[in-house]
């Protein structure tokens, strides 16, 4: 299988994350959070993996790359928000169902097990843990599947240079609205004892 420009302790790394779960097991406990705002870095799998250190779309670009490893196309998705930043995933199917992994702050936006039956179902799983400070639930949309094999050719998973131009191109490309008809302006704020289970992820 080609190493897609990894060297060999790269690829011995990601190897060993044979199943999702390991994954996101790295991810967690292998790799610190990164706590500088998204615009400031963007690094490639390779930065991640010698850094040690990723927020939300670089520990999905790491997650991508170590499906990618094992044969699973290397899929992100991205959901926005209002009032809050938006949220990168790396998903993938098994069983005809989808899953996530994800890197975050938040404890409740990170792994989701492959049982739902579409994106949509996906993306609602994170609804009631997606708020901000302010305790707003905040969740707005998603994205289609983006296959990173379209950034091949900028060396996406080795690269030394930062990856804004997929942070770039998530934002552009249509996004699935998850409320209608005035929902947004209708809810709650999280109670308290959700708020601070949320919380307790934090770095």
């Amino acid at each position: 299988m080609s190493s897609f420009g990894l060297d060999a302790r790269e690829t011995r790394i990601l190897k060993a994350l044979k199943t999702p779960e390991k994954i996101q097991h790295f991810i967690d406990n292998e790799v610190a959070y990164n706590k500088e705002p998204d615009g400031d870095t963007i690094r490639s799998p390779r930065r991640v993996l010698r850094d040690r250190v990723a927020h939300c779309i670089e520990g999905a670009l790491l997650a991508a790359a170590a499906l990618r490893v094992h044969g699973v196309p290397p899929l992100l998705l991205d959901m926005e928000a209002v009032h809050d930043d938006d949220h990168v995933l790396a998903i993938f199917k098994q069983r005809g169902h989808w899953g996530a992994i994800a890197k975050s702050n938040f404890s409740g936006l990170r792994f989701r097990e492959p049982v739902y039956r579409n994106l949509r179902e996906l993306a609602m799983s994170y609804f009631e843990h997606y708020y901000n400070l302010a305790r707003e639930r905040t969740l707005r949309s998603y994205s289609r599947p983006v296959n990173l094999k379209r950034f091949d050719s900028i060396g996406w998973m080795t690269t030394e240079e930062d990856l804004w131009v997929i942070a770039e191109y998530l934002t552009e490309i249509p996004h699935t609205i998850l409320l209608r008809n005035g929902a947004g302006r209708r809810m709650t704020r999280v109670d308290k004892r959700l708020f601070e289970a949320g919380l307790s992820g934090s770095a």
